[in-house]
């Protein structure tokens, strides 16, 4: 037994020793990257960047494009006399610039490459390039810059900067001085709009000159341009939204229901994308980062408020599934839910039956409607008959992230058991203790995106597409599968009918939103007034048309401004006219929103 174990031992040892022997071979023989390395001084290494992939919008408009710029190198190692006052001449700078650069190097002597200047344009390098022989140890490396050849989606876009050392840290493929997406489409699609680094190896002599590429460029790479992306969004709708935004705080999304593709998504106020671009973007960034309105933010995607009586479609439609509620069944008002607490509702003709609640967005309707889902009998409890109600909701897209590609979806909030019986007590609350959930109110929270999806749901009559912000990547690549799958909500098809009627009434009828209707356009619509407890309500408005054949679907908040059919309707109906006719007939509302301010003195966006 001994001596078994013994011969074991033994083998194990000797494969140990052949493993060590055939890596060593392998790295000292074979593997000539590990040789590279080794001799580093040896070696020059000039890495080749690649050009950023374009972004298109929808029509093949460019949004963002490159042009070329120059980082001038240093090699302190090779560096001689230098002509510091020509230095200055060629670059724009002062001499005590020039002497602070050099003496961040202190007495670095190392072949280590370091960066003199960053993006400097063609015109200065072509000057540079007429003298580089007077200037031992500087050298240029080609980079590209971003450029907008218009002024729109700065949040939809994002912008690019220098890899920190966390990110380097994570990622080898990036390293000192590289660049990286960062918000919007750059950081989602980072891979696919960075390309792929080359890079060139040259062999120095005993002097330490530049002789001949390393093995006659055998081990060279070559870079490799990033894709071109063909983003879902339409330029001029896009560059529309915006100026009807201008000096409001809110946000609006525009989404083809077909595809789940977003058309238009503004984060109000907006910014300049060109600011974050080029030698100025710190100074900028911190210019807009202390902005009290926040531009950098994007609220079509992060803000979560109250969705208000634009809620009522959904309680609605969970109602009539639920068979807690007929198409026929009528409430009567008398200005206010008479119950518990109580909740107010305004002016309007009563008794209505479910479509002309909509028309006429009757508050006291809509707490009848709530309350008979949380009695209803099938369920052994309220609480459990909430937890069934919210896991409906959700299949609306709400109380989740939808899966947009874009960074930084919030998921919003949709009311619990587990929540109020923590507030409450376990079955210390029933239907009235929470019946502002009847209306869009108390605990839930929607952002603009999952109202617009809502909205795009509705129109398609049970199911929609996760909406997605990018249509094709490269020369026509499909992007994730997930986005071209139906999501259905569970709502039978034959209830849409009668909603989209109530919308198309609240328009067309005598209904919250008919100073909005349009000529020749069948809108459908659902105003929405979202309490606000730190100013004036926010006005909220969902829509889309054509009626029967939906084109598009709109959603638009606009903060501490009033009721959604008096600013939020407005701006959703003329960008509904802009993108289906391409001109605007309702130029009553359009200047009405072109002039409107509710920023300049409102004290809530005041600088402290």
């Amino acid at each position: 037994m001994v001596a078994r174990r013994n011969i074991i031992i033994i083998i194990i040892i000797v494969v140990t020793i052949v493993i060590l022997l055939m890596r060593l071979f392998f790295i000292q023989v074979l593997d000539e990257s590990y040789k590279i390395t080794a001799a580093n001084n040896a070696f020059r290494y000039d890495v080749e960047y690649p050009a950023r992939g374009i972004i298109y919008d929808r029509n093949k408009n460019i949004l963002v494009e490159n042009t070329t710029t120059y980082d001038i190198m240093i090699t302190p190692r090779e560096l001689k006399d230098i002509d510091t006052a020509e230095l200055c001449t060629i670059f724009r700078l002062s001499p005590e610039e020039v002497k602070n650069i050099f003496k961040d190097l202190g007495r670095n002597r190392s072949y280590r490459a370091f960066t003199f200047l960053k993006q400097v344009a063609p015109e200065r390098y072509a000057m540079f390039k007429e003298r580089a022989d007077r200037f031992p140890g500087f050298y240029a490396v080609v980079r590209t810059m971003r450029v907008y050849p218009r002024k729109v989606g700065g949040n939809v876009l994002g912008y690019i900067k220098e890899a920190d050392t966390a990110t380097i840290n994570r990622n080898q493929y990036y390293k000192s001085g590289d660049y990286i997406g960062c918000t919007g489409i750059e950081e989602s699609y980072e891979e696919v709009l960075r390309g792929k680094k080359g890079l060139s190896i040259y062999l120095r002599d005993s002097r330490n000159r530049i002789v001949e590429p390393y093995e006659g460029g055998r081990l060279d790479t070559s870079a490799v341009s990033g894709k071109n992306i063909t983003s879902s969004i339409d330029a001029d709708l896009q560059e529309y939204v915006q100026l009807l935004m201008q000096n409001k705080v809110g946000s609006v999304v525009a989404i083809e229901p077909s595809t789940g593709e977003i058309l238009a998504l503004v984060s109000s106020p907006t910014f300049d994308p060109a600011l974050l671009s080029g030698l100025n973007r710190g100074q900028n960034f911190n210019a807009l980062d202390s902005d009290p309105t926040h531009p950098l933010y994007n609220r079509a995607i992060m803000s979560r408020q109250p969705p208000g009586s634009t809620f009522k479609l959904v309680n609605g439609l969970i109602a009539l599934q639920e068979e807690t509620l007929t198409t026929t069944t009528h409430y009567h008002c008398g200005g206010r839910y008479p119950y518990g607490k109580g909740v107010g509702c305004h002016g309007h003709l009563s008794p209505v039956n479910f479509t002309n609640s909509i028309m006429v967005s009757c508050n006291s309707y809509y707490c009848h409607v709530f309350r008979n889902i949380l009695e209803n009998k099938k369920y052994s409890s309220t609480g459990l008959a909430l937890d069934a109600w919210r896991e409906k909701v959700q299949r609306f897209g709400f109380a989740r992230k939808l899966g947009i590609d874009l960074p930084g979806e919030k998921e919003g909030i949709i009311a619990s058991k587990q929540m109020y019986d923590k507030r409450y007590g376990e079955n210390r609350w029933n239907p009235l203790t929470v019946i502002s959930l009847a209306i869009g109110q108390g605990e839930i929270v929607t952002t603009i995106l999952q109202l617009a999806n809502m909205c795009a749901t509705i129109a398609n009559k049970g199911y929609y597409y996760i909406p997605h912000i990018v249509k094709a990547v490269g020369d026509g690549e499909k992007i994730a599968p997930e986005y071209y799958e139906k999501q259905y909500c569970g709502i039978d098809e034959k209830y849409f009918d009668h909603t989209i009627q109530g919308m198309y009434m609240a328009v067309n009828g005598i209904g919250t939103a008919w100073r909005v209707r349009l000529p020749d356009i069948e809108l459908c619509g659902k105003t929405g007034t979202a309490e606000n407890p730190h100013g004036k309500n926010h006005s909220v408005f969902v829509c889309f048309a054509p009626k029967n054949n939906p084109k598009i679907a709109v959603a638009a908040l606009i903060e501490n401004s009033g009721a959604g059919a008096s600013f939020a309707a407005p701006v959703s109906a003329l960008t509904v006219e802009k993108y289906l006719k391409g001109k605007i007939s309702r130029t009553d509302l359009e200047q009405f929103m072109l002039g409107l301010d509710l920023v300049t003195n409102n004290p809530l966006y005041a600088r402290k």
